[in-house]
């Protein structure tokens, strides 16, 4: 069950930093150029962006983890060093283009709908009148990251099949891929898979986004504190005790 799990956790930390780095940036000056009524594409801008940047990092460790989870290597490492040595450099961003395709609509639509949903409850039901509080957070999270990754289901089935042929050369590219699974298998073969992805990604959504605001919250820019007088309380000390000597 944690098989390739140290190929995921050696790319996460890296590819996270690059992704937040980017996402937030790109999501305020995006908000700040549109109006009002055109914010959601703040979040859909930031995601598309951030994704891209990290995807760098994010493939090969995907390749990694997933040829790990299939039993062809035990070491991360000894996974990295193989695939580089026997296919090159393409192997290792094997499912590139489809990775982009199921990882860009995903992050875009995870964080568009956890911020639409958080913004729309917030000015309905809690009418600006405070901020969400760690258990709403982890809701709403948990449930953009159940929705998202229900839809990108299809997406996933064709990123894993094209990085798990490795050498072989099965598929010809995304549109081949998905041609012969439908044809082969059925169109809810395109779907294999969405009950585990779509608990886990909810689990991961519902902590990410708690972990990510209280983060925001701790990481902010403090208000700054007016300096006191340097001689208060002094002179009405001062002018007790010239009362007393009188």
């Amino acid at each position: 069950l944690y098989a390739g799990v140290w190929g995921n956790l050696v790319g996460v930390a890296p590819s996270s930093a690059i992704f937040m780095a980017v996402y937030e940036p790109v999501k305020q000056a995006v908000m700040r150029r549109v109006g009002e009524q055109q914010s959601y594409l703040g979040p859909l801008a930031g995601g598309v962006a951030a994704g891209l940047a990290s995807s760098l990092v994010r493939v090969p460790t995907e390749v990694v983890k997933t040829r790990m989870q299939t039993g062809e290597f035990t070491h991360a490492f000894t996974a990295l060093r193989t695939i580089l040595a026997r296919e090159g450099r393409r192997g290792i961003f094997a499912g590139y283009g489809s990775f982009l395709l199921r990882d860009l609509p995903f992050d875009a639509i995870e964080f568009w709908a956890y911020e639409m949903s958080k913004k729309g409850y917030q000015a309905t039901v809690l009418r600006g009148e405070r901020d969400l509080n760690p258990a709403e957070h982890s809701v709403f999270g948990a449930v953009a990251g159940a929705f998202t990754g229900l839809v990108t289901t299809p997406l996933d089935v064709l990123k894993t099949r094209l990085m798990l042929q490795g050498a072989s050369g099965q598929y010809k590219g995304v549109v081949d891929c998905a041609t012969k699974i439908i044809r082969e298998e059925g169109a809810a073969a395109m779907f294999r898979g969405w009950e585990p992805r779509v608990v886990w990604i909810g689990i991961g959504g519902s902590v990410f986004f708690t972990v990510l605001e209280a983060s925001k919250r701790f990481y902010a820019p403090k208000p700054a504190q007016p300096p006191k007088p340097c001689c208060e309380g002094k002179g009405k000390k001062g002018k007790k005790e010239a009362g007393a000597k009188a």
